[in-house]
């Protein structure tokens, strides 16, 4: 049995990472004792608290975890499920902290969960829970603008972040950044316009730069390009649903859809929105009338594709299904989807594995935006939406006087509207995406690094080194 495994022979997940980290760590010279304190979580708070739902009184368990303090704040999601536990929570904080150094977003990484099934408890139980653990929160000063700041993650959105920024808008009263204290709120409560798709846009920016790069394609026998791309997307929640839309508008093929109950498949290819709404209306992505059912899920995966997007759970392609893995590129688009004996067989084969670590890190580089909306009190565009719209009249007036030539009003519209906030969100996204995944890339190259997910590694260790040099707290 693995040390990484335990009794029931279940992956721990954090090891998992940390067994990552030591690879990487292989090419970075340090002082062991510092590489230790970076893999280190710095803070763990295990709570325990009562809540009164109906006629009884419920103890809910709760998590807080602060991996690292390299910088400030902290931020990482919270999320409400039973199987949270401190092992998953610990290695979510983790990768949060490598993500987050991956994309220059200035922020410690940290997450928390709480051990609950929102589907079985009603609206009003999950407030009162909700509340109560973030006023935990504030007695341990795990929350505020410049400490912790939370965000959504599975099984919480933007209702939950408006009670917790409620809650602590109530005990810190007066706080003029109060807003920032949380990322992931309604646009009505100092949201950011395109947050909600922000990670399935990030996986859909990452794994179109990687098609854009010959070399990386001809290695796995592609042509240049997202289009005609037949992909494979496990999970219809928020990011697996957003990444399909983005690709399917690109011109890929959206050949399979796979969820918790079965897949559907179609070799010509699914119309990702008319699948959403089958599933809205029936519950479930089965019987849809354009494809063909799988009923066990996992036979989704193995299907022949050129990539596989996994967008939902953790150590779904593990060491006896990874040979049976026919996607050329794999883009990790949930946290932990390949184990590391899987791993080991998909580069043998040549597969290229677009990391976790990078490829999600959409949803935090958004909230990072959202949390720096929050601080200057104004929203993106507002200031130089109007100036933009003015200069650019003016240039068209230009260009029609020395052409002699009249513009069309639809080229008018196009080129005179100034920019949105959703506009500036995707842009910066967009930048953000491309921007780390070359930076991935080259690490790769002049290390001579095997695969992406160590040179992701390297190149996060590297920057929270230098984080920590520039502090003067390493030698």
């Amino acid at each position: 049995m693995s040390k990484n495994q335990n009794k029931t022979g279940s992956y721990s997940f954090f090891n998992c990472i940390e067994k990552n980290f030591d690879k990487a760590a292989r090419f970075i010279s340090i002082e062991k004792g510092l590489l230790e304190q970076i893999k280190a979580c710095n803070s763990v708070y295990r709570m325990h608290f009562p809540v009164k739902i109906g006629k009884e009184v419920k103890v809910i368990e709760a998590y807080r975890v602060q991996h690292s303090h390299h910088k400030l704040p902290c931020k990482g999601g919270i999320r409400y499920s039973m199987k949270v536990n401190q092992d998953e929570i610990m290695t979510l904080a983790a990768l949060m902290t490598y993500k987050c150094a991956i994309v220059d977003v200035p922020f410690g990484g940290a997450k928390g969960g709480i051990k609950i099934d929102p589907q079985t408890i009603s609206s009003e139980n999950i407030e009162k829970i909700t509340r109560r653990y973030t006023s935990e929160l504030i007695k341990k000063n795990f929350i505020g603008p410049g400490i912790d700041v939370p965000a959504p993650d599975y099984g919480t959105g933007e209702k939950e972040m408006s009670w917790i920024f409620d809650t602590f808008l109530s005990l810190r009263s007066g706080d003029v950044d109060a807003l920032a204290c949380v990322t992931g709120k309604p646009i009505s409560q100092g949201g950011v316009r395109g947050r909600k798709e922000a990670t399935g846009l990030g996986v859909f920016y990452g794994i179109r730069e990687l098609c854009h790069v010959k070399e990386e394609m001809y290695s796995v026998g592609l042509d240049v390009g997202l289009v005609g791309k037949k992909i494979i997307i496990q999970g219809l929640g928020n990011v697996g649903y957003h990444a399909a839309s983005f690709f399917h508008e690109s011109g890929a093929i959206i050949i399979a859809l796979a969820e918790r109950e079965g897949a559907i498949y179609n070799k010509k290819g699914l119309n990702v929105s008319k699948v959403f709404l089958h599933l809205k209306n029936n519950g479930s992505i089965l019987n849809f009338p354009e494809a063909k059912n799988i009923e066990n899920t996992e036979k989704a995966l193995e299907l022949e594709c050129d990539i596989l997007i996994p967008a939902a759970l953790e150590n779904v392609i593990h060491k006896n299904n990874a040979n049976r893995i026919k996607a050329k590129i794999i883009g990790e688009a949930a946290n932990g989807p390949i184990t590391p004996e899987a791993d080991e067989i998909l580069d043998k084969k040549g597969v290229i594995i677009v990391p976790d670590i990078y490829l999600n890190a959409g949803g935090v580089t958004v909230s990072y935006f959202e949390w720096l909306k929050n601080l200057s009190h104004v929203r993106y565009g507002r200031m130089e939406k109007k100036f933009r719209e003015n200069v650019n009249a003016e240039f068209l007036k230009v260009i029609e006087t020395v052409c002699k030539k009249k513009i069309s009003i639809e080229e008018k519209k196009m080129i005179l509207r100034g920019p949105r906030e959703i506009d500036l969100v995707r842009s910066g996204l967009e930048d953000t995406m491309i921007n780390g995944f070359h930076k991935i890339r080259d690490i790769k190259k002049s290390l001579k690094i095997e695969n992406m997910r160590t040179a992701a590694f390297v190149l996060s260790i590297n920057k929270i080194i230098d984080s920590y040099e520039k502090l003067g707290i390493f030698p």
